[in-house]
């Protein structure tokens, strides 16, 4: 499972997040990060394939460049993509960096709860907090603030991934997210998130404008071969991803901008900033995927100023995530929540609104968020 999904956190090590530039150790150490003994019963395969069976989060496309660049080793020594695995083999990943210790201690963080009872939470992440450790964010991630708010739970183990975190956003969209604290509570709830069953909506300014008030965005999403960091659409008919799925409704419309909401009928890494990119309305300031760019309206340098003020405003991608809807896994009741969009993109969408109207005496009201 990816972004926004199902999370299993003892798979934080999974080969996208891990630094595999140069072509050979050059005579550096290198440091074990994975290891596999291939079952007595295995047929010969692509290691490759082998490994993008056995192991979460990592494509083939990773696991390749693994292998080119010195750092995938059978029985001691390196292979290539096409090596065949047999019974026996000993398969390792090496890098030039020591394996961090990811066991999660807790960490007094402001949580901000919105709800609570004996099975789940629903807490709001602002902005620019890490969800869960990763390469590069070892500490001070929302995982860590939920171990110690739950810190005084003996039931409740941050390095047992039975509990916990049932899916993820991005380090800089902000909004709602669903803890499980039992292990029953995390199973009902991510068949639910696996099933499409739950509601999630997001609010989005992007840039340019739709003809269509309503759509749908329908591509696979698979990590972005020419940039690891980013997310590339693929055509549905295609081997390439994984299936995504993405239903928007135009709120406002700014002229050069436009707020709409995004309903999620998946939900794949990148998701939203992805499908949005590839339709042609990247998220404003969303940098990854060229949000930042002056991508609409005039050439002047007002208006170039403008759009400065803006990205002042909110540096990191107009993104929010607004409501999550769910059945409680225990009462069977049908949950929703919802959340006010944070001062830094309410600012932004008033600025835009307010600039269609720029004669007006008086601000127009902003539109009502629902």
């Amino acid at each position: 499972m990816t972004e926004e999904e199902i999370v299993e956190l003892h798979d934080i090590d999974d080969l996208q997040d891990i630094d595999l530039e140069g072509d050979d150790d050059g005579g550096q150490t290198l440091y074990e990060h994975l290891r596999i003994e291939v079952d007595r019963g295995q047929v010969p395969l692509r290691i490759d394939k082998f490994l993008t069976e056995h192991t979460q989060h990592s494509s083939r496309n990773r696991i390749q460049q693994a292998a080119e660049g010195g750092f995938l080793f059978v029985n001691d020594k390196p292979v290539k993509s096409n090596y065949k695995v047999r019974a026996g083999d000993i398969i390792t990943l090496r890098l030039e960096r020591p394996h961090f210790d990811t066991t999660i201690v807790p960490e007094d963080i402001p949580l901000d709860v919105r709800y609570e009872d004996d099975e789940l939470m629903v807490v709001y992440k602002p902005a620019g907090m890490v969800v869960h450790p990763g390469c590069g964010n070892f500490h001070g991630t929302l995982v860590h603030a939920i171990a110690w708010h739950l810190r005084n739970l003996p039931t409740y183990d941050p390095n047992d991934p039975q509990v916990g975190l049932v899916h993820r956003i991005d380090k800089d969209t902000s909004g709602l997210l669903v803890v499980a604290k039992t292990p029953e509570a995390k199973s009902d709830l991510g068949k639910q998130f696996f099933n499409h069953e739950t509601h999630r909506s997001y609010v989005a300014l992007v840039w340019g404008n739709f003809v269509e008030d309503t759509g749908t965005i329908e591509g696979n999403i698979g990590r972005d071969p020419r940039d690891r960091l980013r997310m590339a659409v693929f055509d549905p008919s295609s081997e390439e991803g994984k299936p995504a799925i993405t239903h928007y409704r135009v709120m406002e419309r700014y002229g050069y901008t436009t707020l709409v909401e995004c309903r999620l009928e998946t939900g794949r890494t990148h998701q939203i900033r992805a499908h949005m990119k590839h339709i042609g309305h990247p998220l404003f300031a969303d940098e990854r995927y060229g949000g930042c760019e002056v991508l609409r309206g005039e050439r002047t340098a007002s208006y170039k100023a403008y759009i400065h003020n803006c990205l002042k405003l909110c540096p990191r991608q107009a993104l929010h995530a607004k409501t999550i809807g769910f059945v409680h896994p225990k009462t069977k009741e049908q949950m929703f929540f919802d959340s006010s969009l944070p001062p830094d993109l309410l600012a932004l969408i008033e600025k835009w609104h307010y600039r269609l109207s720029p004669i007006t005496p008086t601000p127009p009201t902003p539109p009502t968020i629902k």
